[in-house]
């Protein structure tokens, strides 16, 4: 699957948009991926995230993972679809008070886990999933992401797989085109 190949599926289920927008991580842009779109149609879902987990195994012996763990809310259905290609348990990370914690689930030390996620701007949730996971004594053996968004810029101690990298135009709000141009802001979600 090349990376045209990708472009045109987000672009076809609408998951890659083009406006003007404020991301998580407090920034505007001009595009947006919204995952919601690609994921309403789980084959297709399904199909780019067994190539992640192809992309992983080239690289990495997955045997001896033990789950694969998500950020919630974006992460969650991309974590699953993971954990059905490489044949494992799932498992996801909840808000609570804006803060990533463990509520049904427990991570056991020794463990070896795969983070899952749709897309990273800064890599902020998947950075806590990080925490999460070595905090409890357990092994990342890499992270899983549909998009990056950070066009690689985003840096972890793990090996990072992504589908897509691409870099849209970033803006600190003060310094924004967009705004200054008084364009509607459209606060997407993730």
């Amino acid at each position: 699957m090349t990376e045209q190949d990708i472009l045109q599926t987000l672009e076809e289920t609408d998951a890659l948009l083009s406006g003007h927008f404020e991301l998580r991580s407090g920034l505007h842009s001009n595009r947006f991926f919204q995952c919601a779109n690609l994921l309403r149609f789980p084959r297709i879902a399904g199909g780019l995230c067994a190539e992640l987990v192809k992309r992983l195994a080239s690289a990495l012996d997955v045997s001896h993972v033990t789950a694969v763990i998500a950020p919630a809310l974006g992460g969650i259905i991309v974590g699953h679809e993971v954990a059905r290609a490489m044949d494992k348990p799932c498992i996801f990370a909840e808000k609570q008070d804006n803060k990533l914690v463990m509520r049904r689930f427990k991570i056991n030390p020794g463990e070896r886990y795969v983070i899952a996620e749709d897309v990273i701007t800064r890599g902020g949730r998947v950075q806590e999933t990080v925490d999460l996971v070595v905090g409890a004594g357990a092994e990342v053996v890499a992270i899983l992401v549909l998009v990056d968004r950070s066009a690689g810029q985003a840096s972890f101690d793990y090996p990072l797989y992504s589908l897509l990298q691409m870099a849209p135009e970033l803006w600190e709000p003060n310094d924004c085109p967009m705004c200054a141009a008084s364009e509607p802001l459209v606060h997407p979600g993730s």
